[in-house]
């Protein structure tokens, strides 16, 4: 019962982090593609990343949300941080010329430092939630099983 309850805080921790990050992205959406625009990629990726990052980020809200699609959501919560914190240890590395951050609302303050640990912070939760979340799927069937026999 414990591991559900961390579970279902880690999700929500994550619910609540790609609701924001994405609902900046579209109030201030204007800004956002520009802020696109000025990343070390090339330009002609600007048009799909503007539209994939946030669609994406509540695509993995609405799968967080349900039993059903959770594993799902951690999974892709675990990839999307993954790659952002790769790309902020890149910034931090000084791999690329030039480093504008496109994140929104207070995530904006943060220094790359502060980024790549909260960005640390929220891919070791995923991994944890998905250890957790497999843990007891796999006592449930054994449970099952001999519940059967």
């Amino acid at each position: 019962m414990k591991r559900k309850i961390i579970v279902e805080v880690i999700s929500s921790l994550l619910v609540l982090l790609f609701l924001y990050t994405s609902l900046s992205k579209w109030l201030d959406f204007k800004t956002f593609t520009g802020e696109m625009n000025n990343q070390p990629f090339p330009n002609w990726v600007t048009p799909w990343l503007v539209w994939i990052l946030p669609v994406g980020e509540v695509l993995i809200v609405l799968a967080l949300l349900f039993e059903k699609t959770r594993l799902a959501g951690l999974w892709a919560s675990l990839i999307l941080m993954s790659l952002f914190t790769i790309y902020t240890a890149l910034i931090l590395l000084k791999v690329f010329k030039r480093v504008p951050c496109s994140c929104g609302g207070v995530i904006k303050n943060l220094t790359w430092n502060q980024h790549l640990v909260f960005n640390l912070f929220f891919t070791g939760i995923s991994i944890a939630a998905i250890l957790l979340k497999r843990t007891e799927e796999l006592r449930s069937r054994t449970i099952k099983k001999h519940a059967l026999n």
